[in-house]
């Protein structure tokens, strides 16, 4: 299985009461490439439908925050 890593690190609460690891990259575990998402010791890989979900509603957040290049 090929994968590339594009976020990975421990991410905590904004007052630092709970945390989580979190790691998310793309992956051909499967025919098709697809998103995967890494949360403690859980890991997903997406389909191609939820993948392109998942990646609109993370621009969405995005742009709502200002964060654009």
């Amino acid at each position: 299985m090929a994968t590339t890593c594009y976020f990975e690190e421990i991410v905590k609460d904004q007052v630092g009461k709970s945390e989580m690891s979190l790691e998310i990259g793309r992956s051909s575990f499967y025919e098709e490439d697809s998103v995967y998402i890494r949360v403690d010791d859980r890991t997903v890989i997406m389909d191609r439908t939820t993948t392109q979900r998942f990646c609109e509603a993370v621009q969405s957040v995005r742009h709502y925050h200002g964060f654009l290049n």
